[in-house]
């Protein structure tokens, strides 16, 4: 199986010249020992709750680095009272009146002036409003704040992972690796930022949506990634929590924006995506090749939701995310995968490298070619891209299938060899290593006159 993200993501967080780990400020990741029933309902509800949470405090006190202290101290006090006190009927509301409770308290040990004048306004104000809509949504509100164009988009794509998506920083970290004092740098000098330029914790206003949409739709895909093959050994492959809370994201946005080709597509291209989960690992824990899973596994209503937001005409000049989704499309709408219409597929990645350039879009039209043509046609343009993708473990894997499909096998099991060494995800690592040791049979299947079957993202 190939699994490929077509785009820029995986070099987002790239370090920045000049930036320095040594100055970064602990983060607020927090474990604490507690049985094992209370453990898992206090994991549920930072799970569940805690963008709302934060972006409630927000909303509240004006302060997005208050907001995200005071909620962690509140799961860590949760994590110490309840093995005790018993879990409340309503836990994310006990963690909520703590954590206000608390940013209370520190605004009264405060002497500025301008923190007495938040208390006061807090005050005011005991009781967070009921959510009257999509834009009255705090996540929602959070998540443009976090997205703001003042930002980079490196710390974007950091604030939101961690405030929104509730990813560790070892976890953004491992996605795009690099070192966790790194992630917590930009985390702190974006929230420093967010606090010393003022920026507004709102929706944009409407004239401002247009430009500011497509750095929310970058960040939404790169949460809806890391569920969907999340990183990291011994980590589930997929993550539906994060899955989840990205659509949901997404669901809102399109509320907001339904002329929104994009939005639309960003969504169609998660539903479609999404589909496939229940499909996409055995019992034992190994990712499935696109072409081995069981489709009458795959969930329907979501295809179906999926390719209604698609029944657009294509726009003259489609975006990226639409693209994509075409992308799925194809593959959702064969009953078989010898019925894949990889011609259109081809097509659909040229037209991506037109607006949208990179590496990895490359690679990914050259596993089409193979399916529309050979492995042997195939291979030069993957050859090309060594240099630029020798670190990325999906050009291996993709010169591993392919060399596997052209009868090339011990260049294969080196590919491999490669591969697994770069490769993050354990049920990517298992599945991998069975291919490779399958080329030590005789008989090995797959060895000559196919070419690899890759999912498309």
């Amino acid at each position: 199986m190939i699994v490929l993200t077509a785009g820029p993501e995986w070099s987002l967080l790239d370090r920045a010249d000049g930036e320095s780990a040594d100055d970064a400020e602990p983060e607020q990741d927090r474990a604490l020992p507690m049985s094992p029933d209370v453990g898992a309902r206090v994991t549920q509800v930072y799970r569940d709750e805690w963008a709302r949470i934060v972006g409630g405090l927000t909303r509240r006190c004006g302060d997005l680095d208050l907001a995200e202290e005071m909620a962690a101290e509140a799961f860590a006090a949760a994590a110490e009272l309840w093995p005790d006190q018993g879990i409340p009927p309503n836990p994310a509301g006990w963690i909520t009146t703590t954590a206000y409770r608390k940013a209370i308290d520190r605004l009264r040990r405060e002497s500025l002036r301008d923190a007495r004048h938040r208390e006061a306004l807090m005050l005011q104000d005991p009781e967070p409003p009921e959510p009257t809509g999509a834009i009255d949504d705090d996540r929602l509100r959070l998540l443009f704040t976090c997205c703001h164009p003042a930002l980079s988009l490196e710390a974007r794509v950091a604030l939101t992972l961690r405030i929104v998506g509730g990813l560790t920083v070892e976890e953004i970290a491992r996605a795009f690796l690099i070192r966790e004092p790194a992630v917590r740098q930009r985390i702190t000098r974006a929230k420093a930022k967010i606090t010393s330029e003022g920026i507004p914790y709102r929706m944009p206003s409407g004239e401002d949506l247009p430009a500011r949409i497509d750095g929310v739709l970058a960040v939404l895909y790169l949460i809806f990634n890391e569920g969907y093959f999340a990183s990291g050994p011994g980590v589930p492959a997929l993550r539906g929590e994060l899955t989840t809370e990205a659509i949901r994201l997404a669901r809102l946005l399109r509320e907001l924006l339904p002329d929104d080709a994009e939005v639309a597509g960003l969504l169609a291209l998660m539903l479609l995506s999404e589909a496939r989960a229940a499909a996409r690992v055995t019992a034992e824990g190994e990712l499935v090749r696109l072409d081995a899973q069981h489709r009458a596994a795959w969930n329907h209503e979501l295809i179906g939701e999926g390719l209604e937001l698609l029944e657009a005409p294509l726009p003259v000049t489609p975006g990226r995310h639409r693209l994509l989704a075409e992308i799925n499309a194809v593959h959702v709408r064969a009953a078989d995968a010898a019925d894949t219409d990889w011609a259109r597929i081809v097509d659909l990645y040229e037209r991506l490298e037109r607006i949208d350039p990179s590496p990895v879009v490359t690679l990914s039209k050259a596993v089409a070619v193979a399916e529309r043509d050979s492995p042997d046609e195939a291979l030069p343009l993957v050859e090309q891209l060594h240099d630029a993708l020798d670190d990325f473990h999906g050009f291996h894997v993709a010169r591993a299938e392919l060399l596997r499909a052209a009868g090339r096998r011990a260049e294969a099991r080196d590919a491999y060899g490669r591969a697994i060494a770069l490769a993050g995800n354990t049920a990517e690592i298992d599945h991998l290593t069975r291919r490779r040791d399958e080329l030590a049979a005789p008989d090995a299947p797959g060895t000559a006159g196919t070419a690899p079957n890759g999912e498309s993202r």
